[in-house]
C-alpha cells in the first residue's frame, strides 16, 4: 500500500464517524473492513477517539459525540488547510457558516467545523503532528467523499471561493458525473506514483481525472438535506454489503454497477450512512 505522509491545502485528508457507542461501532467496522483500533484520546480527556488501522497505518477514526449534540451517528470529512482561522473567515465571506470556531486539538492540529450555504457540514484541518489518512483507495480504506446538494451552482461558487476547487463534468461508463478538482493536484500525486496519468489514460480515465479530489451530486428531493458522504474501497462490494447486513447494518441501496465500479450504500448499526465501491479496471 502506498503511504501518504501529507496532503496539499484544499485536499480532503481524513474521515471520522461520531457515534453514541464508539466501541460498538469499532467492532462493526473492524469486522467489516479488517480495521484494528487504538484510542488516541488522552486518559484525562472525556470520550474516546479510536483511530482505525490497516497494517498499522491510519485510515479513519471512530469517536464519541460531543456533549449536547444530537445522538445521530454520521461520517465527517476533513479538508486540509494552511490556516484554519483564515479558511473559516473565507467560509463566512462566501456565505457559509462557522459552527465551531477554530480550536487546537492538543498538539496534533487545529480545526474548525463549518457548513456551506446549503447546510452541508465539513471540517477544516490545519495539520500539526497529524496529517491525515496514511492509506487511501486500498480495499478497506477511504476512497473519496461526495457532496450531495440541491444547489450545485451555489456549491461550485462556494467551494471555488474557499478552496479554489473547479467543477468539471465528465462521462463515466455512459453516465455523466461532476468532479471537484484541485488544479495541479495530479502533479502532487505523480510525485507519489510516477506514471499515474499514463496508467489512468490506459484505463480510460477522462482528461483531468488526476486532479479530482471529491464528487458533486445533485439531489432533487427536498427531503434530502445537503450533506457530505464518504465512500470506502472494497474488494467485493456484494460480499461487503452482505456482511454489513449480518453484522447489524442496513443495505439502503443494494449493489449496482456504474461503469467499471460496483457500489452499494449502507448504514452501520447506529445509522451512519456510507458507501462501498469496487473498481474493476477495463481489460
Amino acid at each position: 500500500m502506498l503511504v501518504r505522509d501529507h496532503y496539499p491545502a484544499g485536499t480532503p485528508s481524513w474521515v471520522e464517524t461520531t457515534q453514541p457507542d464508539p466501541v460498538a461501532a469499532a467492532a462493526f467496522y473492524g469486522a467489516l473492513f479488517g480495521w484494528t483500533f487504538n484510542d488516541r484520546m488522552p486518559p484525562d480527556a472525556p470520550g474516546q477517539y479510536l483511530v482505525a488501522h490497516l497494517e498499522d497505518l491510519d485510515v479513519a477514526a471512530v469517536g464519541s459525540q460531543s456533549e449536547g449534540t444530537p445522538p445521530t451517528a454520521m461520517w465527517h470529512t476533513y479538508v486540509t488547510v494552511d490556516s484554519a482561522d483564515d479558511t473559516a473567515a473565507r467560509v463566512s465571506e462566501a456565505g457559509g457558516a462557522v459552527i465551531s470556531e477554530p480550536f487546537d486539538v492538543f498538539d496534533v492540529g487545529r480545526m474548525a467545523v463549518v457548513a456551506d450555504p446549503a447546510g452541508a457540514t465539513f471540517c477544516l484541518w490545519q495539520p500539526g503532528s497529524f496529517h491525515g489518512a496514511e492509506v487511501v483507495n486500498a480495499p478497506g480504506s477511504w476512497n473519496w467523499s461526495n457532496l450531495a446538494t440541491g444547489d450545485p451552482e451555489g456549491a461550485k461558487a462556494f467551494y471555488a471561493a474557499v478552496f479554489g476547487w473547479e467543477a468539471r463534468t465528465i462521462s463515466l461508463g455512459g453516465f455523466e458525473a461532476t468532479m471537484f478538482c484541485l488544479p495541479d493536484y495530479g502533479d502532487f500525486l505523480a510525485t507519489l506514483e510516477p506514471g499515474l496519468r499514463e496508467r489512468q489514460a490506459d484505463q480510460g480515465a477522462p482528461e483531468g481525472f488526476a486532479d479530482a479530489i471529491a464528487w458533486l451530486e445533485t439531489t432533487t428531493s427536498d427531503e434530502v438535506p445537503a450533506h457530505w458522504s464518504v465512500t470506502f474501497s472494497a474488494t467485493d462490494t456484494r460480499a461487503t454489503a452482505s456482511l454489513a447486513a449480518r453484522l447489524g447494518g442496513t443495505v439502503i441501496v443494494p449493489p449496482f454497477d456504474a461503469g467499471n465500479a460496483t457500489m452499494a450504500t449502507l448504514t452501520d448499526p447506529a445509522g451512519a450512512v456510507f458507501t462501498v465501491n469496487t473498481y474493476t479496471p477495463p481489460s
